[in-house]
């Protein structure tokens, strides 16, 4: 029988549907359908009708490309009501001679889960830091020791039920079952980092169209996330404002022209056709980076503010490590490096997959893959457990496709980066997981003339 998990990354500006399969060489993603979303601001789901209309065709081309139905989901979440809190648990153990067994740690991190939650908020991730067995302090594997009193230090990642409830709401009315949520920044990290990376210290910013969000990994743990209320769209109406163009002209213009350092900016202006028979205009390339420059500079300073706060700013080996769909802006790596003083580097979701495919090969798509990758390890818990996981079912009408990669025709996205080369194999989805939890297409209508 073949193991297939299904993925949907409900964003602000697009929504992506994933298909993935276990072989003998890893995960390999067989389907993939992405669209414009409506509906969802900031992360989340403002009109339930709006983003179930944008979900719909791409669960719909998914099932026709892999000729089954989709019934079981594993989905993001993302949002300015993420928080980042402390928590503990002492537990007095009856036989304390005995060794502690995989049971009993897996009983105190479910425990935090309902502990926790209030009214309002629910703990989305309990991620263990550390714990102190009677006398022994800082113990990161306490499975095998022997004592009687286990206090476990804890990072809680909660967020809205709200919005949670909300997205369920979406999916539900798809005619799917959540089987699992995630923080969207914790899947994109599953997609891009590497052991080494996650062993030494590293900051992931995924900047996307709504929010930025970043997550801190230090010594194979979790160690602190923020939400940072600034993305793409906001980078875009700074452009639509200070240039006096449509959304559409000031996305463009951002993909095309735009760039992150104004320094470098050729000394050049672009034509833009005049809407309605008025006369064309020009936009100097050096004033779009400043615009453009100006509001990312903002979004690398929060996420540094927030660094600072976290108390990992010294810990951070690997540097800054940025993916999302809006990481494609011209000049990124270069001008976060000089802003912060930190190694950085644009990451794609390939060395998580034995096969990789172009259209996947994307930082936009890295949160769709983390949860994939996030399902798997699910599945191979619930398996061990004896659970019964069926992702999809014989679909009473199969349909051939002629490629699993497909978009939603009636709509182009509003941005897509580029392609990188699909990358070697890597080592086996199961050895990653190891200890880390326990250009839009378009006419174009740009000329570029000498000043």
């Amino acid at each position: 029988m073949r193991k297939l998990v299904a993925a949907i990354d409900l964003g602000t500006s697009k929504v992506v549907c994933l298909v993935g399969e276990k072989t003998d060489a890893g995960i390999k993603i067989i389907a993939m359908s992405e669209a414009p979303t409506k509906g969802i601001s900031r992360g989340e789901v403002i009109n339930i009708q709006s983003a179930l209309d944008s979900m719909m065709p791409t669960i719909r081309n998914v099932e026709n490309a892999i000729g089954e139905q989709i019934n079981d989901v594993f989905i993001g979440i993302a949002g300015q009501g993420i928080k980042c809190i402390q928590g503990t648990n002492q537990t007095t153990r009856v036989n304390p001679d005995e060794y502690i067994t995989p049971e009993e740690i897996e009983q105190i991190t479910e425990a935090m889960y309902t502990n926790f939650s209030t009214d309002g908020d629910e703990v989305i991730h309990a991620v263990p830091q550390s714990y102190n067995i009677d006398d022994f302090m800082g113990n990161n594997e306490p499975v095998g020791m022997i004592g009687k009193q286990i206090y476990s230090n804890f990072k809680l990642f909660t967020g809205k039920k709200t919005s949670s409830q909300l997205r369920k709401n979406v999916l539900s009315r798809a005619g799917l079952n959540v089987s699992g949520t995630y923080l969207g920044p914790f899947a994109s990290a599953m997609a891009v980092l590497g052991e080494d990376e996650k062993e030494v210290g590293v900051a992931l910013l995924d900047i996307g169209a709504g929010t930025t969000d970043l997550i801190i990994i230090h010594e194979n743990a979790i160690r602190y996330a923020a939400v940072i209320p600034f993305g793409g769209n906001c980078i875009t109406e700074d452009v639509k404002q200070g240039c006096g163009v449509s959304s559409r002209v000031a996305e463009q213009l951002k993909v095309e022209r735009g760039s992150c350092m104004s320094s470098t900016a050729p000394d050049k202006q672009v034509k833009i056709p005049g809407i309605g028979g008025r006369e064309d205009k020009y936009i100097h390339v050096k004033n779009l980076a400043e615009i453009i420059e100006s509001r990312v500079e903002e979004i690398i300073e929060a996420a540094m503010y927030e660094i600072e706060k976290s108390g990992y700013r010294d810990k951070i080996t690997a540097g800054l490590v940025i993916t999302g769909g809006s990481s494609y802006l011209a000049n990124l790596q270069p001008f976060v490096k000089f802003i912060t003083g930190m190694d950085a580097k644009l990451a794609y979701p390939m060395r998580t997959l034995s096969e990789v495919d172009v259209n996947i090969n994307r930082p936009s798509i890295s949160t769709a893959v983390g949860l994939v990758i996030m399902g798997f390890a699910e599945l191979e818990k619930m398996e061990k457990k004896g659970r019964a996981f069926r992702t999809t079912t014989p679909s009473p009408a199969k349909k051939e496709a002629a490629s699993g990669f497909v978009k939603d025709e009636k709509n182009e996205l509003p941005a897509k980066d580029e392609p990188k080369e699909a990358a070697k194999k890597s080592p086996s989805w199961g050895e990653k997981l190891s200890g880390f939890f326990g250009a839009i297409k378009s006419d174009n209508v740009f000329n570029d003339n000498e000043a």
